[in-house]
């Protein structure tokens, strides 16, 4: 994570202090501020690290798909299901799901996130048994998650759990000072893909 600003240097104070803690973490921001390099830090960091750091885009998935990739899904559950899959709740277990585009899931799957968060079990798809989960949630997005409470959009309880510690990331617009930084590290990051290291 490259900066020096003000901003970022009280970020990387806090970080510490929240992979100590088991407490869901809600980090909002624009696009490309870092919101998974924030999360892999916090895993580093945390009790949890000699285990998995899981990342799924929330985004990029419709519902019926998500709801496999995250819940996983018994044999026989629908047409192509020929074998026991496990989701990345299951993947992730004793470690770290990062949950990214958080505020783009349909409001049935807030159902089931708020589930897993408030009673710590799950169900695969096909399944009729629950599955305890041993997972700390970190979910990210860069929409404005509170007014989308408001509007009606997302589900205050839910809200309310993934948001109990909350990370703001700043835009570069907010830290022009790091500029300069970022431009050296991405120079030196592509001449080194081109074979042309400077020493």
């Amino acid at each position: 994570i490259i900066g020096r600003s003000p901003a970022m240097m009280r970020l990387f104070d806090l970080v510490p202090q929240i992979a100590a803690s088991s407490s869901t973490v809600l980090i909002e921001g624009p696009s490309g501020t870092g919101k998974e390099l924030f999360a892999r830090a916090i895993h580093n960091l945390s009790p949890r690290k000699r285990k998995r750091f899981v990342a799924v885009n929330c985004g990029a998935l419709p519902d019926t798909l998500l709801e496999s990739e995250l819940f996983g899904h018994e044999k026989g559950a629908f047409t192509d299901a020929k074998r026991d899959k496990p989701g990345r709740f299951a993947l992730a277990e004793g470690g770290t799901i990062f949950l990214d585009e958080i505020g783009d899931v349909s409001p049935a799957m807030q159902v089931r996130l708020l589930r897993v968060l408030q009673e710590r079990v799950m169900e695969p798809l096909g399944g009729v048994e629950s599955v305890p989960v041993d997972v700390r949630v970190v979910a990210a997005t860069n929409k404005d998650l509170g007014a989308l409470v408001k509007a009606g959009k997302f589900r205050d309880d839910l809200y309310y759990r993934i948001r109990v510690v909350h990370l703001k990331l700043p835009g570069l617009r907010e830290r022009r000072e790091d500029i300069p930084l970022l431009v050296d590290h991405l120079i030196g990051k592509f001449n080194h893909l081109q074979g042309k290291d400077i020493v």
